[in-house]
């Protein structure tokens, strides 16, 4: 095992009706002016808005709204946003949504705490020196970006879809109320359980050796996950069921899965942010499609890590014989993206990508092939290329 710093500040107040506690938790902060920042409609319809803004008055705390964030957010709406709260005097910026939502108010918290433009900081022209505080009211179980360093933003011009992670960007506070998940389709809830188990995924397979609690934490969740996302197919209002996936996405990417190794490997959610910004894909979804031809073309590096996957996370039989059984339990991962009715290649995401588009994709990942992706095996844009039309 590597040594390893954990880092997670972030306070997390979990449960039904926490949602009433957000205006207490802005004012501890000693903020005075808040951007209260969503998505679409549901969080109108639902209520969920008006209590947080009757929250927020309670507390004496002032406030403007920002809404229309999209899946796979915009650079533009970001934009909008620095300008709105340079323009209200905004101290504090509240998401109410996703892993979207949250992403894109730490982008504007970016834009807000530097001077250069907000892009140069996403594309590593510039470095960050700090970010406007952030909070969450979370809304969907899925991207772990309520606490997490990481926030991954979509430049319409071009279709770039970059991330940006450093500490700056975690949340100071997390309001989590499972309840808040109720009403999400099954597209979005599976989608999500993807997302979260991909997370831990991406921490599990490395190269060197592993601690065995960090495995053993690891495996835990991956199981949990999977027996709680089939749960949710038939028991969509199920609390305990969404209380467990809520919880598991938080931890699958607060970095706690990840302790003693070099952080992870990172290239399907690499190779799938080529998919959402050029298709526009869901995002667990896409890494569903990708994550198996991965997984194959990878898994010769080290066929005894995914030996173990198989058998520790997917039930698979030992085989005696490593290879074997890491087919298995490759095999076993689509069985389950297929019960929770999810794609496992890009046909069933319903893309189907030119060769051309293939190159693009695979020059966009890499830098226009300045540099490789991944940790487990390092993954050339031709690679990538190759992993892409065995996707298909």
């Amino acid at each position: 095992m590597l040594n390893f710093q954990y880092y997670a500040p972030t306070k997390v107040v979990f449960g039904k009706g926490t949602e009433g506690r957000v205006g207490d938790l802005v004012k501890k902060e000693g903020c005075k002016k808040v951007l209260v920042h969503y998505g679409g409609q549901s969080a109108k319809k639902s209520g969920l808005l008006d209590r947080v803004f009757d929250s927020l008055k309670a507390a004496d705390i002032d406030y403007v709204s920002l809404g229309g964030v999209v899946p796979n957010p915009r650079l533009s709406k970001v934009y909008e946003g620095i300008e709105l709260c340079r323009k209200e005097g905004v101290d504090f910026l509240l998401a109410v949504g996703g892993g979207s939502v949250i992403d894109s108010c730490k982008a504007i918290g970016y834009g807000l705490a530097n001077e250069c433009d907000v892009w140069d900081m996403y594309t590593g022209k510039e470095k960050a020196k700090g970010c406007a505080p952030v909070g969450a009211v979370l809304t969907i179980a899925a991207a772990g970006s309520e606490m997490s360093d990481s926030s991954v933003i979509t430049n319409e011009e071009g279709w770039y879809k970059k991330a940006l992670n450093t500490n700056y960007g975690r949340c100071r506070f997390a309001v989590m109320n499972p309840e808040l998940t109720y009403t999400l389709p099954e597209y979005q809830t599976e989608s999500g359980c993807t997302d979260i188990m991909m997370h831990t995924m991406e921490r599990y397979f490395v190269a060197e050796d592993t601690m065995e609690i960090t495995d053993g934490i690891a495996e835990s969740l991956m199981r949990t996950v999977m027996k709680n996302a089939k749960l949710l197919l038939d028991d969509p209002k199920n609390y305990d069921a969404r209380a467990e996936i809520m919880w598991s996405g938080t931890l699958s990417h607060n970095d706690l899965t990840g302790c003693g190794t070099n952080g992870g490997d990172w290239a399907t959610h690499l190779i799938e942010h080529e998919l959402g910004g050029l298709f526009d894909v869901a995002h667990g979804a896409g890494l569903a499609a990708v994550w198996g031809s991965w997984a194959r073309y990878v898994m010769d590096q080290k066929p005894e890590r995914f030996a173990a996957f198989a058998v520790n996370v997917m039930g698979v039989e030992d085989q005696k014989d490593a290879r074997k059984t890491a087919l298995l339990g490759i095999e076993a991962v689509e069985d389950f993206y297929r019960a929770i009715h999810m794609p496992t290649n890009l046909r069933e995401l319903g893309v189907s990508p030119t060769d051309e588009q293939i190159k693009e994709m695979a020059q966009k990942a890499t830098g226009g092939g300045a540099y490789k992706l991944g940790t487990f095996k390092r993954l050339s844009a031709d690679d990538i290329e190759k992993i892409y039309h065995m996707a298909k």
